[in-house]
This record gives C-alpha cells, sequence and structure tokens, in this order.
C-alpha cells in the first residue's frame, strides 16, 4: 500500500514522501495515528496544491520583508529624550521607544523583540539598530537620540 507521510516518521520517511508500506503497518499505525493518509490520486493532489500555497505565502512573505528592509534601511529616526544633570540621559532608550517612534513618525510597524541593541542606549548619538524581518532578512536602522 502506497501512504503519503504527514508527519516525519522513524524508521520510515520525512512528511511529504510518499512510501510503500506493509497493509497493516500502513492501515493500522501510520493512517491509524494521523501519521499519513492512503495515497490516492485525489489526495496527492490536494497534498501539490497545498505545498504550492505555502511556497507562494512565504515568497509573499519574503518581498514584503525585503521591501521592508529598504525602508528601514534607509530611515533615519529621531527620539528626543529627556538628560539629566550628569549629561546623560533619563533612563535608557529601550527596544519599546524604538518601535513606537518607529510607528508614530513613519507608520512602519515593527515588533519590539525584533530590535536587537549592542548595549543600552544612555547618551545622545547616533546609533543602529539591528531588525529582524523573518525570513533570515535583517534591516539596519540608523536611530539619532537628542536631548530635550
Amino acid at each position: 500500500m502506497k501512504v503519503l507521510l504527514i508527519k516525519d516518521v522513524q524508521g520510515t520517511g520525512k512528511a511529504g514522501e510518499v512510501k510503500e508500506v506493509k497493509d497493516g503497518y500502513g492501515k493500522n499505525f501510520l493512517i491509524g495515528k494521523g501519521l499519513a493518509l492512503h495515497a490516492t490520486n485525489e489526495v496527492l493532489a490536494k497534498y501539490k496544491a497545498e505545498q504550492k500555497r505555502k511556497e507562494a505565502k512565504e515568497a509573499e512573505e519574503i518581498a514584503s520583508a525585503n521591501e521592508l528592509a529598504e525602508k528601514l534601511n534607509s530611515t533615519k529616526l529621531t527620539i528626543k529624550h529627556k538628560i539629566g544633570a550628569n549629561g546623560h540621559l533619563i533612563g535608557s532608550v529601550t527596544n519599546k521607544e524604538i518601535s513606537e517612534e518607529l510607528k508614530n513618525q513613519f507608520s512602519i510597524e515593527v515588533d519590539k523583540k525584533n530590535l536587537s541593541l549592542e548595549k543600552k542606549i544612555k547618551s545622545e548619538g547616533t546609533f543602529t539598530v539591528d531588525c529582524k524581518l523573518g525570513h533570515a532578512v535583517h534591516a539596519n536602522l540608523e536611530v539619532i537620540i537628542i536631548g530635550e
């Protein structure tokens, strides 16, 4: 009997493979536990269509991530922060603050968890923030801190 594996099965194969297995193993174990489907033409056609949809969606996500990366690479974000008596910032500029200012100034939404700072920003100046946009796409955002 031929089965289409839905999940990886140790000793049998990986998800997406069509395997020839013994009838009892295929019906009772693989199909019974939801690890595989009987490999009919209909099932195979549905699986291939689903894979094409997934690939198209992933390609679309990568294109939008690359577009956002280009925007972020050319953006210079200016943040005004309070300065203490010693000339240093009161507190530090956080990922959350950078994310909110990006949204307010440029209408670009990037989750604060996807912004990584090399070290805390505690003084005025220009800093580079690494933005992870998914699918191994990164952008460098230039952040300028000005005291008020």
